[in-house]
């Protein structure tokens, strides 16, 4: 049997708090929501998770509050077989917690307390050194300080490491720091945000691809929803349509996409069915409510490829 892939993830843990709602509330105004749901969330530990149902052993390095959420988010990670050693509490901090508002079509809309999450240094990453050289790829967001991004990919850059970066929320970034960066994944309005370009479409994505890999990034993947996602590089353009599923709750399609995808790359299957892979599970992930419980494992996401990639 080959060795499973090992993958890295150095990021955000939060705990999503998600009211459904017939409507999002007018400024001023008061509503009643439908339902409630509170669940284990924060883009790192999400896209961790996915990693770790796609059939990847996984190592999180993350920070978590004193408060009562953070055993509970390391226990978590536990329970999933996801490796805790480098996930400590902050004495002080609050964990990082996530309002998120779902309206009946599954579009929502999320604010992000980042609490413990802006205690993630580079010193930890350094700490955590002899785990990262052993693994197969690195996983980052924009829930931890930019310093500790740029300082990852550098160490993943240093030692031949895969990194993928998730420039979720989208921000202002020094792009000579993500110089050479092996993939670059943000969606519609992440790109927007960083590069200024409007993502309508897929020809306004290749455009915005086209930019930052002239700004010096080997692989770009925009994500575009229901238009699928493409995928960019010197002389690649590829637009990968996505696969027609019944959405109920997009939460964290995204990082469902990353998961699946950092897998896919490990195992060695070609890039663009890797793309297309992620597509699907991304696809998948919104036929449920949540983020993490809303993912498929991998006994189940292979059934539907099976069935569904031909098509």
């Amino acid at each position: 049997m080959p060795r499973r892939p090992r993958v890295a993830v150095v990021g955000s843990a939060n705990i999503d708090l998600t009211t459904f709602a017939d409507r999002f509330p007018k400024p001023g105004e008061t509503i009643f929501g439908q339902r409630f749901d509170l669940g284990f969330g924060g883009k790192g530990a999400n896209q961790a998770v996915a990693a770790r149902l796609c059939g990847a052993d996984v190592f999180m390095v993350a920070r978590v509050g004193s408060d009562l959420f953070g055993p509970a988010t390391i226990e978590n990670f536990k329970k999933l077989g996801i490796d805790t050693e480098h996930v400590k509490q902050v004495e002080g901090l609050s964990s990082g917690v996530a309002p998120i508002f779902v309206e009946p079509d599954g579009q929502n809309r999320i604010l992000v307390v980042k609490g413990a999450n802006d205690a993630l240094k580079p010193a930890d990453v350094d700490a955590a050194a002899d785990m990262l050289r052993a693994t197969d790829c690195i996983v980052l967001q924009f829930e931890i300080p930019l310093a500790t991004v740029y300082y990852t990919i550098a160490f993943a850059r240093k030692h031949g490491i895969r990194c993928i970066l998730n420039p979720a929320p989208g921000q202002a970034v020094d792009m000579t720091k993500l110089s050479r960066l092996d993939y670059f994944v943000p969606n519609e309005s992440e790109a927007e945000t960083i590069t200024g370009m409007a993502v309508r479409n897929v020809d306004d994505a290749r455009k915005c691809a086209a930019k930052l890999v002239n700004d010096g990034i080997r692989r770009v993947i925009i994500t575009l929803g229901s238009k699928g996602s493409l995928l960019a590089g010197h002389g690649l353009s590829e637009h990968a349509p996505a696969f027609p599923v019944k959405s109920v709750d997009s939460t964290g399609a995204g990082d469902a996409f990353i998961g699946s995808f950092a897998v896919s790359l490990a195992e060695g299957v070609p890039e663009l069915e890797a793309v297309r892979r992620a597509n699907l599970y991304a696809g998948l992930s919104t036929t449920g409510v949540g983020t993490q419980k809303s993912f498929y494992d991998r006994k189940r996401f292979d059934a539907e490829w099976t069935g569904r990639a031909r098509g």
